[in-house]
């Protein structure tokens, strides 16, 4: 029999990982409405022309991602059943948006390098929050 997935008490480390998950995913919420709001007279050259770039499906893409992560978030947070589906949608949005950057060439030869680095991290911490809701499902502390 395979004891990896009975259920199993609840971690003392899951609060605070659902904590951060929810805080994280608030944080793209936060930046996404900072990028909806922001006015390009303002911006120095290069982002205004970055943010001229972006094609509007690839900013819907972003705000399904986290819109969707921080109700996953509150969900975990809950520990209700349905986090899990929720950071799937939320991940798969995030891949949308991270591929629309890439795909869109006018765009794609404007990002620099630490953009692409924190877009990496982003896509990583997306999967592990992911992850996290899976491994909770697995383990019996979602209801």
């Amino acid at each position: 029999m395979d004891d990896r997935f009975t259920p199993r008490p609840l971690a003392g480390w899951y609060m605070p990982a659902a904590i951060a998950s929810l805080l994280f995913m608030l944080a793209g919420c936060a930046a996404l409405v900072m990028h909806l709001t922001a006015d390009p007279a303002g911006l120095p050259l290069d982002q205004r022309t970055l943010l001229e770039a972006e094609p509007e499906w690839v900013v819907a893409a972003s705000a399904v991602a986290f819109v969707a992560g921080a109700l996953g978030g509150l969900l975990l947070l809950l520990r209700r059943r349905a986090a899990q589906w929720v950071m799937l949608i939320s991940f798969v949005a995030m891949l949308a948006w991270f591929a629309g950057m890439f795909a869109t060439p006018n765009f794609r030869d404007l990002l620099g390098t630490d953009q692409v680095a924190i877009l990496l991290v982003i896509l990583a911490l997306g999967w592990t929050i992911l992850w996290f809701a899976r491994h909770s499902r697995q383990r019996g502390w979602l209801r």
